[in-house]
């Protein structure tokens, strides 16, 4: 369904077909509204922030061209809604090919990161790329942040509830956990450990919380909050 979720549950992926699935898709079942409502805001704030930031945009990309040698964008692959896989917008922040020369998260003083790409990450200038995921229809301002495969895969049951709604931008998860490669850097275990083990059920948790109470009010809510975060 364009606007919302899936009507029966049968055609959800197989993976996602379990009971404790179920609760959730009958309950954003009964939130439909909400969920067209949140479309059509993510339309149209998207389209409007595009165009008012477009000469930001513009700048942070040619800073990314000039400093490194690579791609303005990094396309990497994540997992939205209904388990499907998309390309996420960042401007490139890393070094060309980052990915294939260590971990698929950020650890605080990553060498991978470039001059550009520390000054567009403190201000997380690299997210705003993702305006173009939001208006396209793979993403929502506010969701779930989307995973990479090999964590979805370490997905409990529970947690492929997460995978009904559009992924966001923020969320109250992402608020929570906004020092998240700080959080990795200080730990003793192998970071990815660390993560599966530690931070990604609390953060399914706080998403799970979300599916509760979705709406569009909620939405801006979070959306100043996550304002809120990032300047403090």
């Amino acid at each position: 369904m364009k606007w919302g979720i899936s009507l029966h549950f049968e055609d959800l992926p197989p993976k996602m077909q379990n009971p404790e699935t179920r609760v959730y898709f009958e309950k954003l079942q009964q939130h439909r509204g909400a969920l067209v409502g949140k479309r059509l805001f993510d339309i149209v704030i998207s389209l409007l922030m595009l165009i008012i930031l477009s000469p930001v945009l513009l700048i942070t990309a040619i800073a990314v061209k000039i400093d490194s040698k690579g791609p303005v964008f990094y396309r990497q692959v994540r997992i939205g809604q209904y388990g499907k896989k998309f390309r996420i917008f960042k401007f490139r922040t890393m070094v060309q090919d980052a990915d294939k020369k260590g971990l698929s998260i950020t650890v605080g003083q990553d060498p991978r990161i470039t001059r550009v790409g520390r000054a567009i990450r403190k201000c997380r200038l690299d997210e705003f790329a993702q305006l173009l995921n939001v208006l396209n229809g793979t993403m929502s301002f506010v969701g779930p942040r989307p995973e990479v495969p090999k964590y979805v895969d370490a997905y409990q049951d529970a947690y492929m509830a997460t995978l009904l709604v559009r992924p966001g931008v923020t969320a109250p998860s992402s608020i929570y956990f906004r020092n998240e490669d700080e959080i990795l850097a200080a730990s003793d275990e192998d970071p990815e450990t660390t993560y599966i083990e530690k931070i990604l059920p609390k953060k399914m948790a706080l998403n799970l919380e979300y599916l509760n109470s979705i709406s569009v009010w909620n939405d801006i809510k979070t959306m100043f909050q996550t304002v809120k975060a990032v300047s403090a």
